[in-house]
């Protein structure tokens, strides 16, 4: 490694903590996540690098998890809140990223510089060497790939000093790495359903019990409406926690006739999620003063929060980009990270809508990986579903087939490997090589076809590729003989990542 420690020595020691496939598969095997050493292990890990848990407290944290949606709420809240008070500093972290590592870790909406990611990190690689003492015998010398990057947000807001964190949890709740702030100011669920059931559990009540593991003391506890069963439990959990209240957010007139920054109908139940966070959070008697009594600003409370829920951004979301390369004029990504049966259809149903289907000249390409042990059936069954029930509805007379091209093809960003920030030990290396996961999507993509009341038509060229730079090579090839190209790239945000990567398209981090 470099004596400069540089951001790419930072990344390269990073990706040494990421879990492979035989111990996530471990993991797995153990069914939900109950161990009671996780949460003082990670309490061990903040000690080491020399911070208190209540000294968390500081970073005046909205805390955020859901099923889908989570990331476009955190955005939403992260925008409010700088343009409620734009000299605040507000700190965002999320995950995963898409093209840099320091995408999970912003201030005012941009991701801390290389410099300073580098500088941030080795100051937690350091402290974890000159600390080496161990809670538990087993515990690992330093964290794992998102345990570290949390613990590094952490240290970040806190150097930097913010005046606001808006904190979105990775899987679950109650045993998150997030998990650690002992007082958040406002803790919220966005719309709940059957995700990582492999590790959460195999119902929806389970998933509700772990997520609602964020709810505190006395701090406000705010959901979208759920289904009455996952409902219930979050009632039970808030009140077993303490929580101050359970507030369930269904309409809400802040949000009615403004257009989102971010697209797609969905967007709107996650806005007003974030409006009720923001405003809970402002009430809050702990919020900072830079947020209190903006008698400098000549715009009404409701003008800015219209102008934060406009001016929120969030790449990959529903997200359409006109490509720029000469050798691709034409072509059209529609870009979103759904990877669970719910959020596919709200994809598909942005997607129909977005391609209209009497463009008769483009084609039409899909795009799509998914993490293995997902449905695959399922998955793209709600997808090509849902886009024929919409050009159905719409009266539009639609075509014999959703898309002339299917492409199921690795998370691998160039025939020649990954990129550093883009390398993923998650997949057994044997998997990968053999395209297990992409043939599994071919067969359910050839089951669908055969249905007799399936909309996905039988004459639709399916292709198995090694990676996103082959699928990118074959939407060129495509066309270059249409000359009008619409791309749908779905199902992972690892996927999505890699497309802006290989595609050169625009991304503004």
């Amino acid at each position: 490694m470099s004596s400069r420690r540089t951001y790419a020595d930072a990344i390269e020691c990073l990706n040494t903590l990421q879990s492979n496939a035989a111990a996530i598969e471990a993991v797995r095997a153990k069914g939900p996540i109950n161990d009671d050493k996780i949460m003082p292990e990670m309490l061990d890990y903040l000690k080491r690098t020399g911070y208190k848990a209540e000294e968390l407290n500081a970073l005046k944290v909205i805390h955020i998890t859901g099923t889908k949606g989570k990331g476009s709420t955190s955005a939403f809240c992260s925008s409010l809140l700088t343009t409620i008070a734009p000299d605040a500093k507000v700190g965002l972290y999320t995950s995963p990223h898409m093209v840099a590592v320091r995408e999970r870790i912003r201030i005012n909406g941009k991701p801390i510089s290389e410099e300073a990611f580098a500088k941030y990190f080795f100051d937690l690689w350091d402290s974890f060497d000159a600390h080496p003492e161990l809670l538990y015998p087993h515990t690992p010398p330093k964290p794992a790939y998102f345990r570290y990057l949390t613990l590094m947000a952490f240290h970040v807001f806190l150097q930097e000093k913010v005046d606001a964190t808006v904190l979105e949890v990775g899987i679950g709740g109650t045993y998150d790495s997030t998990n650690i702030v002992p007082k958040p100011l406002a803790t919220g669920i966005t719309a709940l359903g059957l995700d990582h059931t492999a590790i959460l559990g195999n119902t929806l009540q389970a998933i509700a019990h772990q997520k609602a593991g964020i709810f505190k003391r006395d701090c406000p506890a705010i959901t979208v409406n759920q289904v009455p069963e996952a409902l219930a439990v979050l009632e039970d959990r808030a009140h077993e926690l303490n929580a101050n209240e359970l507030r369930v957010v269904r309409e809400s007139p802040d949000v009615a006739d403004v257009k989102l920054g971010l697209a797609g109908v969905h967007q709107r139940s996650n806005a007003a999620l974030a409006v009720e966070l923001v405003k809970a959070f402002l009430a809050s008697p702990a919020v900072p003063p830079v947020f209190r009594d903006r008698k400098a600003s000549s715009k009404p409370k409701a003008e800015l929060i219209r102008h934060g829920l406009e001016n929120a951004r969030w790449p990959g979301r529903c997200q359409s980009v006109a490509d720029r390369q000469p050798t691709r004029k034409g072509v059209q990504w529609y870009l979103d990270g759904a990877h669970t049966v719910e959020s596919l259809q709200c994809c598909a149903d942005w997607f129909a809508g977005e391609s209209v289907a009497q463009k008769r000249g483009a084609k039409r390409i899909l795009v799509f990986n998914c993490t293995s042990g997902r449905n695959a059936e399922s998955m793209l069954g709600s997808l090509a579903n849902t886009m024929h029930q919409k050009w159905q509805s719409a009266e539009a007379d639609p075509p014999a087939r959703l898309f002339d091209h299917v492409v199921f093809c690795t998370n691998v960003t160039f025939a020649s490997g990954s990129k550093a920030e883009l390398m993923w030990k998650a997949i057994d290396p044997k998997d990968l090589v053999a395209l297990k996961v992409q043939h599994e999507l071919a067969d359910a993509w050839q089951k669908l076809a055969e249905s007799p009341a399936s909309p996905v038509g039988s004459d639709t060229q399916v292709h198995i590729l090694p990676s996103i730079q082959h699928a990118v090579e074959l939407v060129e090839k495509v066309n270059g003989e249409a000359g009008q190209t619409d791309v749908l790239v779905t199902g992972s945000l690892h996927l999505i990542g890699g497309i802006f990567e290989v595609a050169q398209l625009e991304f503004a981090l």
